[in-house]
């Protein structure tokens, strides 16, 4: 065999070696699309399937207490609620009673935040806060939205607080879901924002996997458990108060 002739059958070989990778890459490609397809098919409210990723919050990026001020413009809603303590606030005195607490912001409450201001934690190491000023029951209140640290304001208020109404921003969820949102109860077959939305927030257990995840709620006092599957509520139970 010549030397060209050997050549040849290399080249000739080496493109079959090609064609082959490139058609085994191509059946692996399309066999993983078609799980990916079935996968989708099977949880429909994972990925962009679920018309909630969708939606995106206005937020305002507040960093000082000018920007910080914009909460006062338009109402606002608590993200999660049983989460963030308020305090009782003295108008006339600026001051804030960080030493009493006045309770726990509930879900999806509605708040008009008067004012905006910083206040002196007594708590030894306690930096100073940002508070955003309200009324609740005719009382003023306030309720810390940021921090000082290193001569700059670190304002979280964009994590805590909505400046749009939930219900027009989720209006795609069915008057059933919000009639129960709005009662501040959980039924089978919620996804789990709707579920904050409802009860407030929840911490998970360790070890969930995508498809069951249990959740436990502090929900005011009245702990609940919620087992979801496939991202839906399936199970819903009385949890233990000291959990």
């Amino acid at each position: 065999m010549t030397p060209e002739t050997r050549q040849k059958i290399q080249y000739a070989l080496l493109f079959a070696l090609v064609l082959a990778t490139l058609r085994a890459g191509y059946i692996f490609y399309q066999r993983h699309q078609d799980y990916l397809a079935a996968e989708r098919a099977k949880h429909p409210d994972v990925g962009y399937s679920n018309p909630d990723y969708y939606v995106h919050p206005k937020k305002l990026y507040p960093y000082d207490l000018k920007t910080a001020k914009q909460l006062t413009q338009q109402p606002v809603w608590v993200k999660e609620g049983y989460r963030y303590t308020y305090y009782p606030y003295d108008d006339s005195k600026k001051h804030v009673d960080f030493d009493h607490a006045a309770g726990l912001l509930g879900p999806i409450e509605k708040l008009a935040v008067m004012d905006v201001v910083t206040a002196t934690n007594q708590v030894s190491g306690q930096p100073k806060q940002v508070v955003a000023v309200f009324r609740k029951d005719g009382k003023p209140c306030a309720v810390p939205i940021g921090y000082e640290a290193g001569g700059e304001l670190k304002i979280y208020s964009d994590e805590m607080l909505f400046i749009e109404d939930p219900r027009e921003l989720y209006k795609h969820w069915s008057p059933d879901i919000w009639q129960s949102v709005e009662k501040h109860e959980v039924k089978q077959g919620m996804n789990e924002m709707q579920a904050d939305f409802a009860i407030g927030m929840g911490v998970p257990d360790a070890g969930d996997t995508s498809y069951e995840k249990t959740v436990r709620y502090p929900n005011g006092g009245k702990p609940l458990v919620i087992v979801y599957r496939e991202g839906k509520a399936a199970e819903i139970k009385p949890g233990n108060p000291t959990s």
